[in-house]
């Protein structure tokens, strides 16, 4: 589908892969919505943006993920700004180091890297139906690989080490994405995830720790361009070859496969079950 003047929602839209997302479907004339943790440094990217790509129709807009009030706040306030959306990029993310909790009680990997973008999602799911065909796309990465969803410590609250908590989050936004896909089949708005690669990007600025700051900076040697990292999330918002493609994780443009842990239909299932508990909403429906 041709993005032009479609209303687009990015997170973690001011800097690494979501800026260069944000910079790719601004020059490609979406009518795009930045969220930012930081105000002034999302007015900053917004700015320069709107120079660089002489699109004027980008706006900004405030939210701290690991706070679910304040995400519920966001859906409210693109609800009262918007009639639809038709992509919605779940792009932020975040490694903390230290176990820390958000005033909710949520471990904030969890909050921040999971919980956050599905409770958004189901949020605004009324924007995205009626925006439909419209688009859902979730960021994971190759470390879920890593990861596995225990249900007898969904949180990492008793073993808490940030990289594996990292993962487990991004293999559950993978299960997530899949779930979700199926319930809404049929409805016009397709899920989809992405493995972005390792790119040079700041995941690591809550790292909070010497040794994962220059263990960063090491791979930093290996990875690939913020830009060339968001290509993908800016092929799945836009290509008409996707159109009606759902439940799929792709990299650099092309479905690939990932663990088999996440395809689990039953783990699956109650992964989304336990989070409706935890934010209380209701199930996600087609129609």
């Amino acid at each position: 589908m041709s993005i032009k003047n479609k209303v687009c929602v990015i997170t973690g839209a001011n800097s690494g892969i979501g800026k260069e997302t944000s910079r790719g479907l601004a020059t490609l004339g979406a009518n795009l919505v930045m969220v930012t943790r930081d105000r002034g440094k999302g007015e900053a990217a917004r700015d320069g943006l709107v120079k660089q790509t002489g699109n004027p129709n980008i706006t900004l807009m405030q939210c701290d993920l690991s706070s679910m009030p304040q995400v519920k706040h966001l859906s409210e306030e693109l609800a009262s700004e918007y009639n639809h959306i038709e992509v919605l990029v779940n792009n932020a993310g975040a490694v903390f180091a230290k176990q820390t909790m958000t005033p909710e009680g949520l471990e904030c990997s969890f909050a921040v890297n999971y919980l956050a973008p599905l409770y958004l999602t189901h949020l605004v799911l009324p924007l995205l139906m009626a925006g439909a065909p419209s688009r859902i796309i979730n960021l994971s990465s190759g470390l879920h690989e890593q990861g596995t969803v225990r249900f007898d410590d969904l949180q990492s609250q008793i073993r808490y080490d940030s990289m594996k908590a990292y993962s487990n989050a991004k293999l559950m936004v993978l299960m997530g994405t899949y779930h979700l896909a199926g319930l809404l089949k049929g409805s016009g708005v397709s899920v989809n995830a992405v493995q972005p690669g390792f790119a040079a990007t700041n995941l690591g600025r809550n790292s909070g720790s010497f040794i994962q700051e220059v263990m960063f900076g090491v791979v930093r040697f290996m990875q690939t361009t913020a830009s060339k990292a968001a290509e993908t999330s800016i092929y799945l918002a836009s290509s008409p070859d996707v159109e009606g493609l759902t439940g799929m994780c792709f990299a650099k443009n092309k479905p690939v496969k990932t663990s088999l842990e996440s395809y689990d239909e039953e783990k699956q299932r109650k992964l989304y079950e336990i989070s409706l508990e935890i934010l209380k909403i209701e199930p996600a429906r087609a129609h």
